[in-house]
């Protein structure tokens, strides 16, 4: 193997990185991630979850009556 074989091969564990990165990141600031974790707090604690349009729907009417978040 020479040296120069070395930064080829990290290369596609790299992009693999960077892409999961964004990958997270997107689903962060979409809400998904919070979802997945509602899941696993309720396969956690043994509770049935609300259905996922439950769920926004209960997220919507939580940031609407929240007044921490607004200006007025």
């Amino acid at each position: 193997m020479s040296a120069s074989a070395g930064p080829v091969t990290t290369l596609p564990a790299a992009a693999r990185r960077a892409l999961a990165g964004v990958w997270w990141y997107l689903r962060e600031l979409s809400g998904e991630a919070r979802w997945d974790d509602y899941l696993e707090r309720c396969e956690h604690q043994g509770g049935v979850p609300m259905t996922r349009r439950d769920f926004e729907r209960h997220r919507d009417e939580h940031r609407e009556n929240s007044t921490q978040g607004r200006c007025c």
